[in-house]
């Protein structure tokens, strides 16, 4: 019995170490929870859903010509084909001038070009040797437009139609953000009828913007990819299946074509970089788009120079994206307006909730870059008070941002702490439910390279109105692009031209330019890219701007009132400057 008492006992024992190890154990899990590791999990569940490379082809790079390769190359002869420049004649430049005036770009050199026209093909030669998967997904390409051109929106829908497998296009879907222009009416509802459903267009009731024009073509699309086109574009040879394998492999990518130019005046197509150098977005502080050359690290990690590669951001007009996947991501943000900064909200979006974003050099597009915005954003403008695309900005980085990286934003534009970007409360909530990482997370394993040209950024020691103590009037860039001369004008209290900002390291700026001078004067410049300092002095007690470098001030000329460097006279008025904060006028 004594030997069965001892089993007994030495069996709660045992049973007793085992609870206490499992609750170390317990309380071990507690302690050490990751919950952005636990997020990505939860990213990984939710979202990505993704069938592997290895459960699904991947494109194989053969000797021959790839799958999807035309086997007949076009050639025909007219007005701009080949892609190649078409100039109207003496007679009609008044025709060019005014639709130039109307569309930013000469409609009435377009209209004389076939919407079918050839382009060059400006892909890698390696391009036309790859074989894709065959059971590619469906697509939907989603073309929104307000008051566009007649010719250049219809050259977009044929260039599509011609270039497209139609097996894989499930539809173009033309979406109307509220055009008033007479042959967007009716003789497009007649003319896209001839594609026999293949080309379906719908039309908001009220003017929406890009923005949210661009969600509701997601909501309406029946493809399982959709891919977004400008309405002033032309797909160049076999541009989809190269854009829709990452998404097939991966559905939390999204792909970005290479982007051709089209000339506004002439309808050249040409390329916009060079053929051995790849590019990737990226941006500056005041959250400017911005490109630069992909780091060695990107490109060792592919084994052929055409295969895609990834990217912090892009320009924003051109991508394809799994349909599902962009509405679950919640799409764009509602409470951006018309136009500007989704391109950063959804590349933000992407990379800090578990997708990623991969430019693909074997897909190519022509995109027309107009002169100038031809039409304004009527009352969609007047919901807010001051620039629609900082408000936008400014959504963002409250959104995405960490706060170090906040008040770079805000060094670079300092106005825009007074602007009113509305409730960012949904999309909190959005990055919290998705399980988002941190922005700091981003920047080391993504734009890792955005430091490079654009560094951390000093604080400001002053901003606002430079104004002259003499004629009291403020330095302004006269709304001239550099290099240029700056001058002095009557202030104006809030603008961009003379909101003028000296950081802690001498940098005197102007938005995202410096300000310099030389032999001729005081210029607006382009800032030496990878730095952040200048060579300014400003004296508190004297009013003076010293150059270091020149050891002289800046001096107004007091008849001519042009800005140079003179040896400094702390006395004298011409010399000496005070900078007003400016505060907005509503």
């Amino acid at each position: 019995m004594s030997f069965v008492v001892y089993l007994s006992r030495r069996t709660r024992s045992l049973r007793l170490l085992a609870f206490a190890a499992i609750l170390i154990f317990i309380i071990y899990l507690l302690a050490t929870y990751d919950k952005e590791s636990h997020s990505s999990f939860r990213i990984a569940e939710r979202l990505k859903k993704s069938i592997t490379t290895s459960d699904r082809a991947a494109p194989i790079l053969i000797s021959g010509l790839g799958n999807f390769e035309p086997t007949e190359i076009e050639d025909k002869d007219g007005p701009g084909e080949k892609g190649a420049p078409h100039y109207l004649q003496a007679s009609q430049q008044n025709d060019a001038a005014q639709s130039e005036s109307d569309y930013g770009m000469n409609i009435a050199c377009s209209d004389e070009i076939s919407l079918d026209r050839t382009i060059l093909d400006t892909r890698l030669d390696e391009c036309k040797h790859w074989d894709y998967p065959k059971d590619l997904p469906s697509t939907s390409v989603i073309i929104v437009f307000h008051n566009e051109g007649w010719s250049v929106l219809l050259r977009t829908v044929h260039s599509v139609l011609n270039r497209t497998p139609n097996y894989l296009l499930k539809e173009i879907l033309l979406v109307d953000d509220f055009s008033d222009k007479e042959n967007l009416k009716y003789d497009l509802e007649k003319y896209v009828e001839q594609f026999d459903g293949k080309v379906r267009l719908i039309r908001n009731t009220r003017r929406e913007g890009l923005i949210r024009t661009r969600s509701r073509g997601a909501v309406e699309a029946k493809g399982d990819i959709i891919v977004y086109l400008d309405a002033h574009c032309e797909v160049n040879t076999n541009w989809l299946p190269p854009l829709l394998a990452p998404i097939y492999r991966d559905r939390t990518t999204m792909t970005i074509p290479i982007i051709d130019g089209i000339d506004h005046k002439t309808f050249e197509y040409r390329p916009v970089y060079g053929e051995d150098r790849h590019f990737r977005g990226i941006f500056e502080w005041g959250m400017l788009y911005k490109e630069n050359e992909v780091p060695k690290k990107e490109l060792r990690k592919r084994k052929h120079n055409s295969e895609p590669y990834k990217s912090p951001t892009h320009a924003g007009g051109l991508f394809a994206i799994n349909r599902k996947y962009f509405l679950e991501i919640g799409s764009y943000d509602p409470g951006l307006l018309v136009w500007g900064g989704e391109n950063f909200e959804l590349s933000f979006k992407i990379w800090q909730c578990g997708g990623s974003i991969e430019w693909v050099p074997c897909s190519r597009v022509g995109h027309v870059y107009r002169s100038f915005m031809p039409y304004n954003f009527g009352k969609l403008a007047q919901k807010k008070k001051g620039s629609l695309i900082t408000i936008n900005y400014k959504r963002v980085i409250e959104t995405w941002f960490d706060e170090k990286y906040k008040n770079y934003f805000y060094t670079r534009e300092p106005m825009a702490r007074f602007l009113d970007m509305g409730d960012i409360s949904k999309q909190l909530a959005l990055k919290d439910r998705l399980g988002c990482k941190n922005f700091q997370w981003y920047m080391d394993n993504v734009a890792y390279d955005v430091l490079d040209k654009f560094p951390e950024l000093p604080p400001n020691l002053h901003q606002g109105e430079l104004r002259s103590v003499a004629v009291n009037k403020c330095m302004d860039t006269l709304g001239h692009g550099p290099p240029s001369l700056m001058a002095v004008q009557h202030c104006h209290g809030f603008g961009n031209n003379q909101l003028i900002r000296l950081n802690a390291k001498g940098q005197l700026g102007v938005g995202e330019r410096c300000i310099e001078a030389d032999a001729q004067g005081i210029k607006l410049a382009f800032c030496r890219l990878g730095t952040v300092d200048g060579p300014w002095i400003y004296d508190e007690d004297t009013h003076t701007l010293l150059h270091k470098v020149h050891k002289k001030c800046i001096a107004l000329h007091p008849q001519t009132s042009h800005l140079s460097l003179m040896p400094c006279d702390t006395n004298n008025a011409y010399q000496q400057w005070l900078f007003k904060q400016l505060t907005p006028k509503w």
